[in-house]
């Protein structure tokens, strides 16, 4: 089964986040590592993510940590590369010392004349970053809406720039519900082609975490607005079946949707977790061929 969890603040602390996920009874979750409006570098509390790291193998809880908005890996400008790099290592490092998969990056946004440099960029970037990293925690390259360019949205970009790249061990992907729907890659939800291409491509086999977000406008919008699963264009149907995809089983698999009324994501995990249930059980009363 995937295991269903939902981003958490780090308030608290790294543990206390951990602690949060496992509250509301979440198999995984995501977090910031920093201030998500900077690309600063934090001086963090080694022992306390420790904690987190021994909270999460204990109960076996995945995570993984989302980088600070502000990187752009197609960004043209020297200054802000090095201050990307500099950011994402540590990212890296507060990733690895809480025992998590990997750092959440935005595929890049490039508004020059020639999108092939801004490709370069983030090959570039992503390869000035790894150099210099040699812990577990991998760079998971999220995929885009289309919302502010058209870069990031596609299978095939995503596999070649991982390809490209000299550190494609310690690259790996996030898919995002949502982005995929809103780019248009995702076209029907009563369907999953999509899959099969991904597959075709060889992002599957990479795939290391899901963000699972209903989207708050129709397929193509380009629009990225998340739904409360269930209550959006992709819809229940729709999710149900995504859900069942077999490269899914035991990956963090995070809701970064508006909170239940207690204040957690308690409801939509369980609700989850109920359509997993319910499929397995319509399988085992289903008779044998």
């Amino acid at each position: 089964m995937p295991q269903f969890g939902s981003h958490v603040s780090i308030g608290h602390g790294y543990a206390a986040a951990a602690h949060a996920a496992l509250h509301q009874g979440g198999g995984s979750f995501q977090y910031f590592p920093k201030n998500p409006r900077s690309l600063g570098v934090k001086a963090f509390d080694r022992k306390d993510a420790a904690r987190c790291a021994a909270l999460c193998k204990e109960h076996g809880l995945l995570s993984i940590a989302h980088a600070p908005y502000p990187v752009n890996l197609a960004a043209d400008n020297e200054q802000q590369q090095e201050a990307t790099v500099a950011s994402l290592l540590n990212d890296l490092d507060i990733a690895e010392s809480c025992g998590s998969v990997g750092v959440v990056v935005h595929f890049g946004i490039y508004k020059g004349k020639d999108p092939l440099q801004g490709y370069k960029n983030i090959i570039q970037c992503l390869d000035k970053t790894l150099s210099q990293w040699e812990g577990h925690a991998k760079l998971l390259l999220e995929n885009q809406a289309g919302d502010h360019a058209s870069m990031g949205t596609t299978f095939e970009e995503l596999v070649q720039v991982r390809l490209l790249s000299r550190y494609a061990e310690q690259i790996a992907f996030c898919l995002d519900t949502c982005h995929l729907f809103a780019s248009g890659v995702w076209s029907d939800p009563q369907e999953l082609s999509f899959a099969d291409k991904a597959r075709a491509t060889g992002y599957m086999a990479h795939l290391a975490a899901v963000h699972l977000n209903d989207s708050a406008y129709p397929s193509g919008s380009a629009r990225d607005r998340h739904a409360v699963v269930g209550q959006g264009w992709i819809g229940e149907s729709g999710l149900r079946r995504f859900i069942q995809l077999p490269e899914l089983a035991g990956l963090p698999v995070v809701l970064e949707t508006a909170k239940d009324p207690d204040g957690t994501h308690r409801e939509q995990i369980g609700r989850l977790r109920q359509w997993m249930d319910e499929k397995e059980a319509a399988c085992d009363d289903s008779p044998l061929s």
